[in-house]
């Protein structure tokens, strides 16, 4: 079996759908309305630059070159600049995933706001639908807003892909959706290297010579009935130093860690599958249904039973 990676797990669940204003071009001054409530939108910048407001009023600067990908669900804005927000100003709305949602890239695909190219600023914006709870432990991890800057190579390969999926060609959408999918990837993980004590403890203990081999294994066999000892044997050293390194790196103990990814993963099936409580219980870890559910609830202050009710 090959090593399973944590962070496509967490990432399964979220994906760019119908989520695009491919190649937007906007002449000063203006503001654009974030309102889809998405749980993650992705902002890239490929020429000019602005300002973002986050629902509490922070605000954070964006520049050519600059991917920033926001946590929702708030309603946040991005302006030309932070002056624009409290005067007149050309504003405009985005809103994917509602009933009469315009943005697409059939709909919206290389529409100009504005019409002076030289100075204007080009976006590319992605929404993300999320599936289930399995991203939720993702959200946790990330700031509400987190800012990575790419080469101008990059920003021109995707404007010219943003473009070329703006000729509503068979297949135009899914494209696009699978290029926003990539792109957030990429940010995530380039964020994660530059993050350093502010990423994620999962992530940080992935890159940790002595704790990546028992996280991947863990990870690729959850159901088995892991102790501290038989985790310390995946990575070749004793009992006291592998739990030593593990609470300081992950900021907790390894039991607590296992214990919390079984809880999010039994969340997520029990808000995504049909499976009975004992076959969930079985494959995160539980011999029986009965001390799952015990520490379940303990975990999450419902029964597996109760919790499944009010998920749906």
């Amino acid at each position: 079996m090959g090593r399973v990676d944590p962070l496509s797990s967490l990432l399964s669940g979220i994906r760019a759908e119908g989520s695009v204003v491919s190649h937007a071009v906007l002449e000063a001054p203006w503001t654009v309305r974030f309102a889809d409530g998405a749980p993650l939108t992705m902002v890239s910048v490929l020429r000019g630059g602005g300002a973002l407001r986050l629902p509490d009023g922070t605000e954070r600067a964006v520049r050519a070159g600059d991917t920033a990908v926001v946590r929702g669900p708030g309603t946040f804005h991005l302006a030309d600049g932070p002056a624009s927000f409290d005067r007149p100003h050309a504003e405009y709305g985005i809103a994917c995933f509602t009933e009469s949602a315009e943005c697409t890239v059939q709909e919206l695909g290389g529409i100009r706001w504005g019409d002076d190219p030289d100075g204007a600023t080009a976006l590319i914006v992605g929404a993300y639908r999320a599936s289930g709870r399995r991203h939720e432990r993702l959200l946790r991890g990330l700031p509400p807003v987190l800012v990575v800057s790419e080469d101008a190579e990059v920003c021109d390969w995707l404007e010219q892909a943003a473009a070329d999926a703006a000729l509503r060609s068979a297949g135009s959408q899914a494209l696009m959706d699978r290029l926003l999918d990539w792109a957030l990837v990429c940010t995530l993980r380039a964020w994660f290297e530059q993050a350093g004590s502010k990423a994620p403890h999962w992530y940080r203990g992935l890159a940790d010579p002595l704790l990546a081999p028992a996280l991947h294994a863990f990870h690729a066999r959850p159901s088995q009935r892991w102790t501290v000892a038989s985790l310390a044997a995946e990575s070749g050293v004793s009992r006291a130093l592998f739990a030593k390194r593990f609470t300081e790196v992950m900021g907790r103990p390894p039991l607590a860690y296992m214990t919390e990814c079984r809880m999010d993963e039994a969340a997520a099936l029990l808000s995504d599958t049909d499976l009975a409580v004992s076959q969930i219980a079985r494959s995160v870890g539980y011999a029986d249904a009965f001390g799952f559910s015990a520490a379940f609830k303990r975990h999450r202050g419902l029964s597996p039973s109760v919790f499944r009710t009010a998920a749906a």
